[in-house]
């Protein structure tokens, strides 16, 4: 039997979603993996507005960049002016070292971690080091690997991203709260935060990223660590270009960053973004593929690609190189396990798409991607297992109630109770 209902809405369902800002779980070690941003019946249609938001800078669904930008970011900026009325900023400092001792090639998030609550608050330099003011991360811009909160479900952020922003002791700020780098690949050792008071001393430590076994792929470049030092400034500028939406100064840069330095990854993939904000899907594909040539364990490229292959309907391409970014990382990134169920679906093969929906649901045990319970209800449905689509679309409905697309779930939900229910009194008779 056939349900319109699911079958005209369905791809409704990555409207609006970026695989690049998903939330990304690299840090979640010590609970079950889980993510982040990720630029998102058989019958398929063009996404409609709606499910998870997306960061598009410019227009597009690229992942942004981790260069400094906004105030509280920059290691040794001045504290900002603190207005009457408004409690006592807190400022914390540190530095980021891998397990060897040495700085990230490149930089890294550093992430306040409250309950089930994710901050992403500063950047590190390019000596590892980070200086922030507690919430004041206007200046972050989502990337890869630490994805972003859908503000509809549980948890997601509030105003300020500080407990007590808005009245209520400074000191309790940081209670209940941990510091750690994000970097997919990697688990980070934690700095507890929750005794620390405003006046204590701002420098917390380092912090030690250490390579999962398990996982082949990361957001970081090691070819980085090869780049000339002119091809380093002209990345860092062109990097810092793109933060700013400035793409044409930023493909200037890009471009004598890798006529210098080929091989430069990292910087390939920002002049793909760079071209993005240009509107040249084209160039920015192109300069995607070159990053990945010159480093194909650097997962940023496999990202955008997705979310360029998502727009252009590409469903064999999305398969393909999300299925390459979940055998790269298979536990950072649920979201990949959604475009790959939803690619699948879309190719009518609807045992490939349940496998990836179930798998991503896996890993998703914290359900920042709810999503794929969403999709696994549309495809049992097609299957015609009602029971098993009414308690995937029910999981959906208790995680994401608030979704922009909640009343949609609920009708569908409705539609195989109705037709379960009369599938059980026919098999009566």
């Amino acid at each position: 039997m056939k349900l319109p209902i699911l079958a005209a809405t369905v791809l409704g369902l990555t409207a609006g979603l970026s695989l690049s800002t998903l939330p990304s779980y690299a840090q979640n070690k010590g609970t079950p993996p889980t993510t982040t941003t990720p630029p998102g019946g058989a019958t398929t249609t063009t996404p409609s507005a709606g499910s998870i938001p997306g960061t598009i800078p410019g227009g597009t669904n690229i992942p942004g960049n981790r260069t400094p930008t906004g105030p509280g970011t920059i290691p040794g900026q001045m504290p900002t002016q603190q207005q009457p009325g408004m409690p006592m900023p807190v400022f914390l400092s540190g530095k980021v070292v891998l397990s060897d001792g040495t700085p990230p090639p490149d930089s890294v998030v550093i992430e306040r971690v409250c309950g089930a609550k994710r901050f992403p608050e500063a950047y590190t330099d390019s000596k590892g080091h980070f200086s922030f003011e507690v919430g004041h991360n206007k200046g972050m811009i989502p990337d890869a690997s630490i994805g972003s909160w859908d503000d509809s479900q549980p948890g997601s952020r509030g105003s300020a991203g500080i407990p007590g922003a808005f009245g209520g002791s400074a000191d309790m700020v940081l209670a209940g709260c941990e510091l750690r780098a994000s970097l997919a690949g990697y688990e980070s050792s934690v700095v507890d935060l929750s005794m620390h008071r405003r006046l204590d001393n701002p420098d917390v430590g380092t912090i030690v990223l250490r390579r999962l076994a398990a996982v082949e792929g990361s957001t970081i470049s090691m070819t980085s660590l090869e780049a000339p030092k002119d091809a380093k400034k002209l990345y860092e500028k062109g990097a810092k270009a793109v933060n700013s939406r400035k793409w044409q100064d930023a493909q200037k840069s890009l471009e004598k960053a890798v006529e210098i330095y080929p091989k430069y990854a990292a910087a390939w993939y920002e002049l793909g973004r760079a071209y993005a904000g240009l509107g040249n899907a084209a160039e920015a594909r192109k300069s995607f593929e070159q990053s990945l040539a010159a480093d194909g364990k650097f997962l940023k490229p496999y990202l955008a690609i997705a979310d360029l292959d998502m727009k252009d309907k590409n469903w064999k391409a999305l398969a393909d190189n999300t299925g390459l970014l979940i055998k790269l990382d298979p536990i950072d990134y649920p979201g990949a396990y959604l475009y790959n169920s939803f690619a699948y679906f879309s190719m009518n093969n609807l045992d490939a798409a349940e496998k990836s929906a179930r798998e991503g649901i896996r890993i998703d045990s914290a359900h920042n991607v709810p999503k794929m319970e969403h999709i696994l209800g549309v495809i049992l449905a097609n299957k015609r297992d009602y029971a098993g689509a009414a308690a995937a679309f029910k999981a959906y409905l208790e995680y994401a109630p608030n979704a922009g697309d909640a009343d949609t779930v609920r009708k569908q939900l409705a539609e195989v109770e109705r037709v379960a229910a009369l599938a059980n009194s026919q098999q009566k008779r």
